[in-house]
């Protein structure tokens, strides 16, 4: 199978628009505004999405999906906001399992509305299961079971209250196929044409499908963003004598303009590089202030006279040197190309600020990408960072693509 990036993007569209219908119904229930901060498609190994969930507490809905679309969908509060959530409801506090189960359907019932104006098919929900879970026990067993699934993540933000939950939702085969090879997309719709997005598949041909890639081949990438991370941590721990492990690495597919968002607001520093080659593109790697300043502190054989002074400075260009390469080695011999970067460009502001010029820039040729985030955390100092790679599409299905003939 080959799944067309740009048929993908289209769908991404589509759960971002499910979320904001999710998050009006949701407001209108509960009197209380919602946002939604990101959408995202992974593709996840059942140990990744174990990994990724370990440690979360969960309440929250589920249901089964048929007709237009199969598959499940879920809505999880984490267990710490459920009381917040229930001191809105009438009789909330005294309905737990049954207030949220009725919100999760009311919730749910509205993400699938825009994807069912879309297919033109109405979508058949199964009545909704109230569960709780711990780690990744909020999926279905299947998706655990799966060497690669596309899990589609959106995150809603309750702007007055601590009302964060995610609605997750997890196609099987058949009419998502076709969506995401987009062999069969369906003709222009009224809700095709609110996506923006033309249809699944739209402009692929255009560019002589050279933004679609065989599925076996994007789940290798996969497998080596978190080779990636593995090899950086280990470099981090090399240079800095501490226990480094990766905590997360997932490679998403997400609108660009969304990623500033997602890094916040909060200072971050760190480096950003260039890449060249094969695929091109850009690659960040950020920590929280407070995190930069520790870690370069343990770098530095003595405590620099400021916090992210020239010497703090220093240390973090070089650390980012070193865990740049190595990502960038592994794609390189992977995907049978040649991968060099830029001299590493010192960052120290508030964190959308830092990852914005370079999603400027590639957005000048896409409007969606990959990112590969991983969280690599050090032990021993309180220092986590975020790597946010984001390579051209093109050059990125071109390597794939070639890949899969080898």
């Amino acid at each position: 199978m080959r799944v067309d990036v740009r048929a993908l993007g289209a769908c991404n569209r589509l759960a971002e628009r499910g979320a904001e219908q999710a998050a009006g119904a949701l407001a209108d229930l509960t009197g209380t505004d919602l946002a939604v901060e990101v959408t995202g498609a992974s593709v996840a190994s059942g140990e990744d999405l174990a990994e990724a969930f370990a440690g979360r507490e969960s309440i929250g809905v589920s249901v089964g999906l048929r007709g237009g679309l199969d598959g499940e969908t879920v809505l999880a509060f984490d267990a710490a906001n459920v009381d917040a959530l229930l001191s809105l409801l009438p009789g909330g506090a005294s309905m737990e399992r049954s207030a949220v189960t009725e919100v999760g359907n009311i919730a749910l019932g509205g993400f699938l509305d825009g994807w069912a104006n879309y297919l033109g098919k109405a979508i058949d929900m199964t009545p909704p299961r109230y569960f709780e879970a711990d780690g990744a026990a909020v999926l279905p067993d299947g998706a655990l079971a799966g060497d690669g699934v596309f899990l589609f993540e959106s995150r809603l933000d309750a702007t007055t209250t601590d009302l964060d939950f995610s609605i997750y939702m997890l196609p099987d085969s058949g009419p998502f196929r076709d969506l995401i090879v987009g062999k069969t997309a369906p003709a222009a719709t009224a809700g095709a044409e609110a996506t923006g997005d033309g249809g699944p598949g739209a402009g692929a041909a255009g560019e002589g499908g050279s933004t679609a890639v065989p599925y076996e081949s994007l789940s290798t990438f996969a497998s080596l963003a978190k080779r990636g991370s593995a090899n950086a941590a280990d470099n981090i721990a090399m240079m800095t004598g501490l226990d480094t492990t990766v905590d997360v690495s997932r490679l998403r597919f997400v609108p660009l303009a969304d990623v500033p968002a997602e890094v916040g607001v909060e200072p971050h520093a760190g480096t950003v590089f260039e890449l060249q080659g094969e695929p091109s593109g850009y690659l960040a790697i950020l920590f929280e202030e407070e995190s930069a300043a520790a870690i370069a502190e343990s770098m530095l054989p003595t405590e620099p006279d400021e916090p992210l002074g020239g010497m703090a400075e220093n240390a973090l260009c070089e650390l980012g040197n070193v865990m740049t390469s190595g990502f960038i080695d592994g794609w390189a011999n992977v995907l049978g190309t040649s991968i060099s970067h830029s001299p590493p460009e010192f960052v120290h502001d508030i964190g959308s600020a830092t990852i914005s010029p370079l999603v400027a820039k590639l957005s000048r040729r896409q409007d969606y990408g990959f990112v590969i985030d991983a969280a690599i955390q050090t032990e021993g100092v309180q220092a986590r960072c975020d790597v946010y790679a984001l390579p051209d599409e093109r050059e990125l299905a071109r390597a794939l693509d070639r890949l899969s003939e080898t």
